[in-house]
């Protein structure tokens, strides 16, 4: 009944848009000058804002620092206005601390931590509104604050959520798709030589329909590193024309 609701007849979603549509994008980077790299993003109706620090010397114990490479230090938290929801969203809660480990394996697999042996990196990330696909949203908005504070990685890392409904795959899920009783994956991906950094996927699907989602998954995933490559020229662009000043 849910897939009835989410898809219509001519193939349109709740909010307009074909099953493989992006939902629209606008970004901006080196939102903050204290931080090393920042950026700012909104996917649709969900907004991120990622900060990064470093590389820097380890902080805390001793026992964290790695002599042939940097140290990667992700924290993901959600503003508590950032949903409808009047519910407390105690910092460290388990969901946060799970996403955290998340960007924090993702971004392992893109920047070339072995640059920045003895060193820390750290990466903050804050969902400010959300409506569906947060973990993707928040590591397309911390690839642009990575890239921002001049950090080498091998390659974009981009992120979409795809869901299944009728036989037919959908990009980039909303929040009522999400809650809709779909079967979601979640993937980020290093789409040049097509290296899965992460895959995520909490609810059933059968095996036959795996091989549909995950082609929908790296598709909507090189078409967010389209997006995020014209937000890096853009921004490349303005930062080397000088001021009228």
């Amino acid at each position: 009944m849910a897939g009835l609701e989410l898809l219509s007849d001519q193939g349109y979603r709740l909010d307009g848009r074909k099953a493989t549509e992006l939902r629209k994008f606008q970004a901006r980077m080196g939102v903050f000058a204290q931080a090393d790299g920042s950026a700012y993003l909104e996917q649709g109706n969900t907004k991120a804002l990622a900060v990064v620090y470093g590389p820097h010397e380890v902080r805390g114990s001793r026992s964290r620092i790695r002599h042939d490479r940097a140290v990667i230090n992700c924290q993901y938290s959600m503003a508590t206005f950032s949903t409808a929801e009047r519910k407390r969203r105690p910092h460290g809660d388990r969901k946060s601390t799970e996403m955290s480990l998340h960007l924090k394996q993702t971004f392992e697999a893109a920047v070339m931590t072995q640059l920045y042996p003895r060193s820390q990196i750290d990466i903050y990330v804050k969902i400010l509104q959300s409506d569906g696909g947060n973990y993707s949203v928040c590591v397309n908005a911390a690839t642009l604050a990575v890239i921002d504070a001049g950090i080498p990685m091998r390659d974009y890392v981009c992120a979409c959520t795809v869901g299944f409904v009728d036989e037919t795959p959908l990009a980039d899920l909303c929040y009522a798709e999400e809650g809709g009783g779909v079967s979601s994956l979640a993937l980020a991906l290093l789409p040049r030589g097509g290296q899965i950094a992460l895959l995520q996927m909490d609810a059933r699907l059968h095996q036959d329909h795996l091989e549909a989602l995950m082609e929908a998954a790296m598709t909507a995933c090189k078409g967010v590193s389209k997006v995020l490559d014209q937000v890096v020229r853009q921004h490349l662009q303005e930062a080397s024309v000088p001021s009228a000043e």
